[in-house]
């Protein structure tokens, strides 16, 4: 059983986004600034729509949280939506006092008709509304929690673009701080200047046709210690757990851990990391095309993930699709959207891979204080430069 457990609730235009998050130990500093910064980064980036212009989400810690530290029980946050006024009479958990008009025309690469389906709901409005990515803004809100106990660890986390569209980023070989420095200055997230103004320009084109574009991000993560996660069962493998996570993601399709896919079209040799030793570092890799994990497990090396989104579905091109009363063809139903969500989505991408780090670090050095999670993580690495 997982040591971190978290959930969120809302609707896109309803009244909040909640999320709780249970198993923080009692004793961290948490600030809600230390949320809202990653919420407004994620609310950044060229190509968003119009969404953004209007709310201006910040993370109110309604509890396990006092004085300025957590307690130990769960924690407590919510995103109001200020947007919720504008759908006065149509969102909102009272009875209306008419019924709206049903959103019955499925927009293709949506959740509307499989939702649908499943929850025999004709108004599809039942089931975007939860579907939306909008959601995401919660799960930042835990990631920010769980970024900030791993900082205190000295674990950070940090994302860039690697490619919008048909246009791929060149990662100079800066050490990793300046990389996050730059990806963090890049309104796309991309630490390369030439294809920022290459993906600036594609997303530029796609909206004007009606169209929209995905991509790639990389997370990274330094400070890792060995051994997170396990090789003894499925379900604890880390790099498992992390791709579930990062696919979990909307419109996420793929997921590659260092080499990733590249890997099955090389060699053993050209794919595997070789052990060094040096009394002074101890056990190193020359390489890291593992990207940090081997056999389920961290191996001490810079954790590496990449993460494909598609282009985003809600299209002002709208395709075919067929209203599901009246079973006769349309052009499926516009909504408010991004042409472009890949620097946003990165963020996300983050958040996700702290709540998975987050519970292996508490699954691997336990503790109910943060006092004793650090004790436990001393002794292990003593434990390691004993090895």
């Amino acid at each position: 059983m997982a040591r971190l457990r978290w959930m969120t609730a809302g609707e896109s235009h309803g009244p909040s986004l909640v999320a709780i998050v249970e198993g923080i130990p009692a004793g961290m500093p948490l600030l809600s600034e230390d949320v809202d910064h990653d919420l407004g980064r994620r609310q950044r980036g060229y190509g968003r729509g119009g969404r953004m212009k209007i709310e201006t989400d910040k993370a109110q810690l309604v509890g396990g949280v006092r004085g300025g530290e957590t307690l130990g029980g769960p924690i407590a946050l919510r995103i109001d939506n200020r947007d919720h006024v504008n759908w006065a009479g149509r969102m909102g958990p009272d009875p209306f006092p008419s019924t709206p008009e049903p959103l019955t025309r499925p927009r293709p690469g949506h959740a509307d008709l499989a939702g649908g389906l499943k929850y025999d709901r004709k108004d599809l409005r039942d089931i975007l509304e939860r579907a939306s990515a909008r959601e995401t803004a919660s799960r930042v809100a835990v990631g920010g929690v769980c970024r900030k106990l791993l900082s205190l660890l000295h674990i950070d986390i940090f994302a860039h673009v690697v490619s919008i569209g048909p246009v791929t980023a060149t990662l100079p070989d800066l050490p990793f701080p300046e990389l996050r420095t730059r990806a963090r200055a890049s309104d796309l997230a991309c630490v390369d200047p030439d294809a920022e103004t290459a993906m600036r320009k594609a997303i530029h084109e796609a909206s004007h046709a009606g169209d929209t574009l995905g991509g790639v991000f990389e997370v990274i993560a330094t400070g890792l210690p060995p051994g997170l996660g396990s090789h003894v069962q499925w379900d604890r493998k880390l790099d498992g757990r992390l791709a579930q996570a990062l696919m979990s993601i909307h419109a996420i399709k793929g997921v590659e851990l260092g080499l990733g896919f590249t890997a099955a079209t090389l060699r053993g040799s050209q794919v595997h990391d070789p052990i060094t030793y040096d009394p002074a570092h101890h056990f190193d890799r020359p390489t890291n095309r593992a990207g940090g994990l081997e056999g389920g497990i961290t191996n001490g090396m810079p954790l590496i993930c990449r993460a494909a989104m598609k282009p985003i579905a809600t299209l002002k091109t709208a395709l075919p699709s067929v209203d599901v009363l009246t079973k006769e063809p349309f052009d499926a139903a516009h909504e408010r959207s991004d042409i472009c969500a890949v620097a946003a989505a990165s963020v996300v991408g983050e958040a996700m891979v702290a709540i998975t780090l987050a519970d292996a670090v508490l699954e691997k050095f336990g503790g109910d204080s943060l006092g004793e999670l650090r004790r436990n993580l001393e002794t292990y690495r003593a434990q390691l430069a004993a090895y």
